[in-house]
């Protein structure tokens, strides 16, 4: 699985770096190093978003937060893969 997060200047101002650690603690604590490939992005083209615009996979997911992350995470990834 692909995980693209925007670091466009948009989303760097919302938090896109947070994002970028919350997703490599998850994906150590669940260990999914072999079977996640995380990178950055320059702008997906959803910058009126609240919050940060990550790709994962073929979908485009935008709006996420600190505060909504773990959710995200939990349907897009972790059922994804499980």
């Amino acid at each position: 699985m692909e995980i693209s997060v925007c670091i466009g200047s948009s989303c760097h101002l919302k938090g896109s770096y947070d994002i970028i650690n919350l997703l490599k603690e998850q994906i150590a604590k669940h260990h999914l190093e072999d079977k996640v490939v995380l990178s950055a992005s320059f702008c997906l083209g959803c910058c009126s978003a609240d919050g940060v615009s990550m790709k994962v996979g073929d979908q485009v997911l935008t709006g996420v937060t600190a505060a909504n992350f773990q959710g995200i995470f939990d349907k897009h990834v972790l059922e994804a893969l499980n």
